[in-house]
């Protein structure tokens, strides 16, 4: 399921950065370090939707460094799958076990113990697909699939 919710970071910029162009220098390293990061309470941060400039706070020198460690408050889109949740997501690799498949940053692994029986002895290593006994269905690389969220462990 997707959110949008506020969140806080710390941005480290060293001062080679400092000058007028500052404020977005701050937004684009700040996308950079969060897009596509799992953060374990809230899930996957698929995009940073706004940084409003009052939420950019005064800097604190690092007195070692000279680095400067700016407080950001953001607006982020997260996609937080959930058990039982179904969702559509793109086919990135097929083997003889099972297939891999993406939901924006998220990688799923489906068995072939969880495919329709039809499929089950269906691996075709020459075309990397599953078939259907029918030849009727093909997952292969890059189709879409709908599939339902059974488990999930932490990486």
């Amino acid at each position: 399921m997707f959110f949008v919710k506020e969140l806080q970071r710390e941005i480290v910029l060293e001062p080679i950065h400092f000058g007028p162009k500052l404020r977005p220098t701050i937004v684009r390293l700040l996308k950079e370090e969060v897009e596509g990061l799992a953060l374990a309470n809230y899930g996957y941060v698929v995009n940073v939707i706004e940084v409003p400039e009052d939420k950019i706070k005064s800097g604190i020198i690092e007195y070692d460094t000279g680095d400067v460690v700016f407080n950001v408050k953001y607006t982020a889109l997260l996609l937080r799958p959930f058990i039982n949740e179904v969702l559509d997501a793109t086919v990135s690799q097929c083997n003889p076990l099972g297939f891999f498949a993406y939901v924006g940053p998220l990688r799923i692994f489906v068995s072939k113990h969880s495919m329709p029986e039809d499929m089950f002895n269906g691996y075709d290593g020459e075309r990397d697909a599953w078939i259907s006994d029918d030849k009727e269905v093909e997952i292969s690389q890059g189709c879409g699939v709908r599939l339902k969220i059974k488990g999930s462990f932490p990486l």
